[in-house]
């Protein structure tokens, strides 16, 4: 049974200060026993003397760092938020005798409390209940590398023995990882949006995040909630864009439904950047006026949008006043904001 990290695997513990040491399966520190008191008459202010200083709680931490193709390191941190054996565990199972020198070692991070497994990828800080970081020793000289996590919700536990038979990695390890995926476990944080999913998975083979859905969305405004709903979510880490995938769908309190394949979403920026593809346009439809373009751009706080074509493409509009608007490569604007009172510099970047 082997719950030490493997050497070069680094883990930082929080202890008021960041350090950065070897560290064992065990992420509490020991408990003080009890000091035997003398019997006294009951004090008038106080039931008990007063203790000593309590050890100050250990977060368990993990970070996988990438360098991209433009030489920039990114990193994406996992930490543990519990600090009791009763809501969760930690612990690293290293490379087993028999197997490769660059076999990769494996982090389990479980969590029942609030504040579950915590995972920072740039803007986007999610939380969920369980999650299995895959990393390669880290050379010699090297800070840290990249690697995998699968993310989830369910439990994990240690076993008194191996299991008879098994030959995985945790098993052999004495560990027993449990993922259960579940719509609406895994929580998503940009900004003031909150976005649901069921299972994360980020591998360093392409340095993307997915989040299965069904993806559900939020965003407090001040004039009502946005709301809507997507298939999945795909973090870029080397491009730094979170982008909603599959069927996304916006809903503004004033009764904006704005739908598009793919969705480009900056919550910093308060933008949206609606993307069709050949199987669902770019679209936004208000009180019976629709908007249709290669791109349209979504102002988030002020409910408005900006339509821009694409190469190729066309803009195309239908409005209840009875001036319905179309357009073809040649004639129509690149840029067409929707009528009466939406800016002429849109929100965000130029696609």
């Amino acid at each position: 049974m082997k719950r030490l990290p493997a050497v070069g695997f680094s883990l930082t513990l929080m202890l008021g200060a960041a350090l950065t040491w070897g560290v064992n399966a065990q992420t509490t520190a020991p408990t003080p026993l009890p000091t035997q008191s003398q019997p006294t008459a009951p004090p008038t202010t106080e039931t008990q003397p007063t203790p000593a200083p309590a050890t100050e709680s250990e977060n368990a931490t993990l970070e996988l760092i990438r360098k991209g193709d433009d030489g920039k390191e990114r990193r994406i941190r996992i930490v543990r938020t519990g600090t009791t054996d009763e809501t969760g565990i930690f612990t690293i199972c290293s490379r087993q005798d028999d197997e490769p020198e660059d076999a990769p070692s494996l982090a389990v991070f479980s969590e029942t409390g609030t504040g579950g497994i915590q995972i920072t990828i740039d803007q986007n800080v999610i939380r969920v209940p369980l999650a299995l970081v895959t990393q390669k020793d880290v050379p010699e000289g090297q800070e840290g590398s990249d690697g995998r996590i699968e993310a989830s919700a369910g439990t994990a536990r240690f076993l008194n023995n191996p299991p008879e038979g098994k030959t995985d990695r945790l098993s052999r390890c004495a560990v027993e990882a449990t993922p259960v995926p579940t719509q609406g476990t895994v929580r998503v944080t940009q900004g003031k949006t909150e976005l649901t999913g069921q299972k994360l998975v980020y591998d360093e083979s392409d340095g993307i995040a997915r989040i299965d859905g069904p993806i559900a969305f939020s965003r407090a405004n001040d004039d009502g909630p946005l709301t809507g709903s997507s298939q999945r979510i795909e973090v870029d880490v080397d491009d730094e864009k979170t982008i909603l995938v599959g069927n996304v769908v916006l809903t503004s309190k004033g009764g904006r439904v704005s739908k598009a394949g793919r969705v480009e979403y900056d919550d910093a920026a308060n933008v949206a950047r609606l993307i069709g593809t050949p199987e669902q346009p770019a679209e936004s439809v208000q009180n019976g006026d629709i908007l249709r373009a290669g791109v349209i751009l979504y102002d988030l706080d002020r409910n408005e949008v900006v339509a821009r074509k694409a190469d190729g493409g066309t803009i195309t509009g239908e409005f209840q006043d009875g001036e319905p608007g179309t357009g073809t490569p040649a004639a129509t604007p690149t840029e067409v904001p929707v009528r009466p009172t939406l800016p002429v510099n849109p929100p965000g970047n130029s696609p």
